[in-house]
């Protein structure tokens, strides 16, 4: 039992990178209309801005979870801007293949600085250690990531399903041409939802920084399940993401202890069935 309990564990703290980067992802797919295949090189650049703000600038963990955001967010509103901008009214396909391209190029230039190896960035202080539950051991800093990656999904749910900013973003994305008339700067509320998102994955980043270490290639593995996730919860859907993205990570924990030779594909073989069924995703609408 203890062995299921801690892949249940596993599977928990999968979830969590799973929804922070699927949502994300819904956010600017629901807002801005583009499948951003750049959000896994922005999760790694979370990552790494972490890791120099401790090593050139000497602030620490709870700095980077602030900062690291913020930082990727303005890198991601100057892509937004220069490049994604000129990309409204055209086929999805034209945003995928920039994205992806954007990705490569961003992943290539700090493997070829810092090497396909990870580096070391030490857990913090205040979240060493573990808590004795008595069915299992859990590390108080894994327990963080869930709690935390759980906090700022609803948090993020809230914000844009249930707050007047919110309402004017989704009216931007319907409307456009009828929000500009109630004087809102719409290519500015864009690129600000632009920024939001992929911060989203740059938080991320921070978060998995101190458990799988910072890796130039550490979004490549992760950016095809996140996919899978997103189309599973229901393309730009916000709340699907957040429950997928926690349920799947469970069911993929589940897996490795039942029947570890279908771990890898079992996500896959989720969005199969479930696209057979409901094409437009558990939670998705039709257009």
């Amino acid at each position: 039992m203890q062995a299921l309990y801690a892949q249940l564990l596993v599977g928990l703290i999968n979830g969590s990178f799973y929804a922070l980067l699927s949502l994300g992802l819904a956010v600017i797919f629901g807002m801005l209309n583009i499948i951003n295949f750049a959000h896994g090189a922005l999760y790694m650049m979370g990552a790494f801005v972490a890791y120099f703000l401790l090593n050139l600038a000497g602030l620490n963990y709870w700095w980077a979870l602030l900062v690291a955001p913020v930082v990727v967010g303005i890198f991601g509103m100057i892509l937004e801007r220069t490049m994604l901008q000129w990309l409204t009214g055209l086929d999805h396909l034209y945003g995928l293949l920039l994205t992806f391209g954007i990705a490569l190029i961003v992943q290539g230039v700090f493997q070829n600085y810092f090497g396909s190896s990870g580096l070391p960035y030490a857990i913090p202080d205040q979240l060493k250690g573990g808590v004795n539950l008595g069915f299992m051991f859990l590390p108080i800093y894994r327990g963080w990531v869930v709690v935390f990656s759980l906090v700022v999904c609803l948090a993020t749910w809230y914000l844009i399903e249930k707050t007047q900013l919110g309402a004017y973003l989704r009216a931007a994305t319907e409307n456009p041409t009828l929000v500009r008339a109630f004087g809102i700067n719409v290519p500015r509320m864009i690129t600000l939802t632009y920024g939001l998102g992929v911060g989203l994955a740059a938080l991320a980043g921070v978060l998995s920084a101190p458990i799988n270490q910072v890796r130039p290639l550490m979004g490549a593995d992760l950016i095809i399940v996140v996919f899978a996730v997103v189309v599973i919860g229901g393309m730009g859907s916000i709340m699907g993401s957040i429950i997928t993205g926690f349920a799947l990570g469970v069911i993929e924990g589940l897996t490795k202890y039942f029947y570890p030779e279908a771990s890898n594909t079992v996500v896959f073989v989720l969005m199969v069935l479930v696209l057979l069924v409901k094409p437009t995703g558990l939670t998705g609408r039709a257009a």
